[in-house]
C-alpha cells in the first residue's frame, strides 16, 4: 500500500512537466502584445486675436442726386458724355435762355420807368409840402402826394426783386452739376420740352453718384447687436463715437480684405420685419473701383484684442450635445475633456472654456484614442490657415 503523501510527491514533477507548454504560451503572448497605438498630439495654440463678424452688404453712394431743371423750356445743349466723371459746377445742360433774357430786359425796363415815377412823386410831395405850409393846398392833397411817393418807392423795390428773380431764372437755364462723381445717361434729348420749377412732376434730366468716399451698408442680426451692446456695457469694446471701429471689405473676386475703412453709423431701431439693424461703413475709393450697387463681404471686430485658445475642428468629438477633446497625460493615458467652443479664427476653433494652453490634446488619430486607455503620443503642431 502506497501512502498518499508519497504518491503526491511522485506526481508533482509530472504536473510541472505538463504545465510547461501552457506557461511558455502565456509568456509568448505577453511578449507579443502590441504597444499602445500612436496618435498625434499637441498643445493648443494660444495667441492674441480679434474675433471678427462677417456680413454681406452693398455699396452705396455718399451723394446721389437726381438732376432736374428749375425752369421750364426747350433743351438746346448737352455738355457731357454719358457715364463720364464730372466735377461740381460743370455745365451739363442748357435750356433755351432767350425767353428768360427777355423777361430780365423787361424787368430792368420796368425798374427804370418806376424810378422816374419816384422822382416825379418826390417832386410833387415837395411842392405840396410848401403849399400846405402856406395853406394854399389842403392837407388831404399833401397826404395823397406822400402816399404816391411811398408807393412809387415800393414799386421800385418790387421791380428790383423781379430783376433778381429774372436773373435767377436766366441762370437756371444753365444746369450745373451739383456734386462731383459719375454721371448717368441723359434722359432727355435736345429739342424736348423740359418741365422745371419747384412743384409738380419735374423732368428728370440725369443722375449723378459720388464715388470717393463710398458707403457700404449691411444688416446685422438682433443677436449680434445685443452681443455688441453687452460688450460695450462691460467695457470690452469701444463705440464708434469713442474711436473709429475698423472695417474691412472684399469683392466677390478678391482674396483677403484689401479695402480698409471704418464703421460710421448704426441705425436707431431694429427692423421689426426682418429682426435686423442697419449699419454703415465708409471707405476711400481713390481708384474708383468700388461702384454703388456692388455686393461684397465686410468684417468688423466682434471683440477687443484678447488671448484665446485655438484648436482644429478635427480634434473635437461630439457626444450628443457635448463637445469633447481627448487629452493625453504624461504616461500616455487618454481622458475626455468637455469644452465650450466658439467661432472659428483663421481655420481654427476658438475654445471659450475647458482647455488650457498647457494641456496636451489628440489632433490626429482620434479613432485610436479611447478614454482610460493608453496611447503612444507623437508630437504635432497646430497652425492657423492663411486668409482665403
Amino acid at each position: 500500500m502506497v501512502r498518499p503523501d508519497l504518491a503526491s510527491s511522485r506526481s508533482l514533477p509530472a504536473l510541472l512537466l505538463a504545465a510547461l507548454p501552457f506557461l511558455a504560451g502565456q509568456s509568448a503572448l505577453a511578449q507579443s502584445a502590441p504597444p499602445p497605438p500612436p496618435v498625434t498630439v499637441s498643445h493648443p495654440l494660444e495667441r492674441e486675436i480679434v474675433e471678427w463678424d462677417e456680413y454681406t452688404g452693398q455699396f452705396a453712394a455718399v451723394e446721389y442726386v437726381e438732376v432736374r431743371a428749375r425752369v421750364s423750356g426747350y433743351l438746346t445743349q448737352i455738355h457731357f458724355q454719358d457715364g463720364q466723371l464730372v466735377k461740381k459746377g460743370d455745365l451739363l445742360f442748357v435750356i433755351d435762355p432767350r425767353p428768360f433774357q427777355a423777361d430780365l430786359d423787361q424787368a430792368q425796363a420796368n425798374l427804370e420807368r418806376d424810378k422816374a415815377q419816384v422822382v416825379s412823386a418826390n417832386l410833387d410831395l415837395a411842392r405840396y409840402s410848401e403849399l400846405a405850409k402856406k395853406e394854399f393846398a389842403p392837407q388831404q392833397q399833401l397826404e395823397h402826394a406822400r402816399a404816391t411817393a411811398e408807393g412809387a418807392i415800393a414799386t421800385v423795390k418790387a421791380d428790383e426783386a423781379a430783376i433778381a428773380q429774372a436773373k435767377l431764372n436766366l441762370e437756371f437755364t444753365h444746369v450745373m452739376a451739383p456734386v462731383g462723381g459719375r454721371i448717368s445717361s441723359h434722359q432727355v434729348s435736345i429739342g424736348n420740352l423740359v418741365v422745371g420749377g419747384s412743384t409738380g412732376t419735374l423732368t428728370l434730366l440725369t443722375t449723378i453718384v459720388s464715388l470717393d468716399p463710398i458707403y457700404f451698408t449691411f444688416d446685422m442680426s438682433e443677436s449680434d447687436y445685443l452681443g455688441y451692446q453687452r460688450a460695450l456695457e462691460k467695457g470690452l469694446m469701444t463705440t464708434a463715437q469713442d474711436s473709429a471701429v475698423p472695417a474691412y471689405v472684399r469683392l466677390a473676386d478678391e482674396r483677403g480684405w484689401p479695402h480698409e475703412g471704418h464703421v460710421d453709423f448704426i441705425d436707431n431701431q431694429i427692423n421689426g420685419g426682418s429682426g435686423t439693424i442697419r449699419a454703415r461703413a465708409v471707405f476711400t475709393n481713390p481708384s474708383l473701383l468700388l461702384t454703388p450697387g456692388l455686393f461684397g463681404r465686410i468684417r468688423v471686430p466682434g471683440s477687443e484684442p484678447h488671448q484665446a485658445i485655438l484648436i482644429p475642428d478635427s480634434a473635437i468629438v461630439s457626444d450628443q450635445s457635448r463637445k469633447l477633446v481627448m487629452t493625453v497625460a504624461a504616461d500616455g493615458t487618454v481622458a475626455a475633456r468637455e469644452i465650450r467652443p466658439g467661432p472659428t479664427f483663421e481655420g481654427l476653433r476658438i475654445v471659450r472654456s475647458g482647455l488650457g494652453a498647457a494641456d496636451t490634446i489628440v489632433i490626429n488619430g482620434l479613432l485610436r484614442a479611447r478614454a482610460g486607455t493608453k496611447v503612444t503620443p507623437q508630437a504635432g503642431t497646430i497652425a492657423t490657415e492663411a486668409e482665403p
